[in-house]
């Protein structure tokens, strides 16, 4: 028997994660008043004042935080020709808690550079020496709650974060970066949702049409009802346990297969007797905008809302200005048929699927709805959806569960996807039509 692919991944994700986090999340002390500033011997120490320091906003220069930054600085001092060319993971004791991230994603170099209690000034002060030295093949990069607990307004962090975009931009344009929204945490912890929110939403903005950049949506990966994060997940309200990075890695997964970080694994599927394949894996041939030209050998559309990836038809991340994009068949059902397909959704991730015109809702749908209480529906895994047309009716199933059971369509029409937010992959797209 051959073993499941997908079943081998999440086995050696939550593997790696229970070996990585077998030490407790490294916790931040509580403050203290700060020490006098000194003139730092060590170019690798916090600078002692502000002046002349890029970007604005809080930086911490509490003795336990002076003594951890020059020590794990240090350390990676002495690793920077070691970690050439690694996927950097970039931020404070979210990423810091993570230890050997590498061990959840088998087969990617990797390099943690997370410091506990950091704020987006300091990752912007040591982006040089600890991030661009290494020239990485990409970052992913968590920052920004330790602003908030430090009172910092949502504007400053956020125009923080486009200084680190630009810097990391201008060392390379082609460089992928997963920008990772601020996690929940709660007014207990100085970080109200409310707050988060607003620095969510100035990230998005910062990042808006920039095809560098592609924005994993953590917050609702975590948030409960409320927007704070829920206890069984974040026993302290701020860091993930042992399951939740588990989540976080399966979130981060697909986005880094698609930008070309990780390595996906390959699909020898063969459609069913009396099936054939809408979606050949390779480009988009067979597939078109309404009102333009077909796509055939290409494979991306001219805006880069779809793309094949992977033997994967990929709608990619909305960005301002480019939602609600479909991508049809430029074939045509006039006989009843059965359609086949799986997708598989970042968080929150929301799209479509058009059988010959009505829209069939295709979403995250634990989290984005509107089929929140489906039983089967696995997220951040791959999901079977089967629309049968008969006489008129559509009758649609998720993993076997009833998504609608008598839609009207009109009598004849093509097959359609729909961009709107968060990564969408589908592959498997497959009919049958009645004799």
């Amino acid at each position: 028997m051959r073993a499941n692919p997908m079943l081998l991944l999440r086995t050696l994700v939550i593997a790696g994660t229970f070996a990585l986090l077998a030490a407790p999340v490294p916790a931040e002390p509580a403050a203290t008043p700060q020490s006098p500033a000194k003139a730092p011997e060590n170019p690798l120490a916090i600078p002692a004042t502000d002046d002349g320091l890029p970007g604005a906003g809080p930086i911490r220069r509490f003795d336990w935080f002076r003594n951890l930054w020059l020590e794990r600085r240090t350390a990676w001092a002495a690793e920077v020709g070691k970690d050439q060319g690694a996927l950097v993971f970039l931020g404070d004791s979210i990423t810091q808690g993570w230890g050997d991230v590498g061990s959840s994603f088998p087969g990617i170099k990797v390099a943690n550079r997370g410091i506990s209690g950091d704020t987006t000034r300091g990752v912007l002060i040591r982006l040089e020496g600890d991030v661009l030295a290494l020239n990485p093949a990409g970052v992913v990069l968590l920052i920004g709650t330790n602003d908030l607990e430090e009172k910092a307004e949502p504007e400053v962090v956020a125009s923080n974060m486009r200084l680190i975009i630009a810097a990391l931009r201008k060392r390379s344009p082609t460089m992928p970066v997963v920008l990772c929204l601020v996690f929940p945490s709660s007014d207990a912890k100085s970080r109200p949702a409310a707050k988060i929110r607003q620095v969510n939403a100035l990230y998005r903005e910062a990042v808006a049409d920039d095809p560098q950049v592609t924005v994993l949506d953590t917050w609702s990966l975590f948030a409960d009802v409320h927007g704070d994060a829920k206890e069984a997940e974040m026993p302290d309200l701020l860091h993930p346990d042992i399951l939740g990075y588990a989540r976080w890695a399966a979130a981060l997964r697909p986005v880094l297969e698609t930008a070309g970080l990780a390595p996906a694994w390959p699909d020898d599927f063969v459609p069913e007797p009396g099936f054939e394949s809408l979606f050949n894996g390779r480009d988009l041939t067979g597939w078109g905008y309404e009102a333009g030209a077909p796509m055939d050998g290409k494979t991306a559309s001219g805006d880069g809302r779809y793309i094949v990836r992977n033997g994967r038809l990929v709608v990619t991340v909305s960005r301002a200005g480019q939602r609600y994009v479909k991508l049809w068949t430029t074939r045509r059902f006039p006989k009843d048929f059965t359609l086949k397909l799986e997708f598989r959704a970042s968080p929150n991730a929301d799209s479509g699927i058009f059988v010959r015109e009505p829209q069939l809702q295709c979403r995250d749908f634990t989290i984005a709805g509107p089929f929140a209480l489906l039983r089967h529906y696995r997220p951040l895994d791959w999901n079977e959806i089967v629309v049968t047309v008969r006489g008129g009716l559509a009758h649609c199933t998720c993993n076997g569960e009833v998504l609608v059971d008598a839609m009207p369509v009109p009598a004849t029409g093509s097959i359609g996807l729909e961009s709107d937010r968060g990564q969408m992959e589908y592959r498997r797209i497959r009919v049958q039509e009645a004799p």
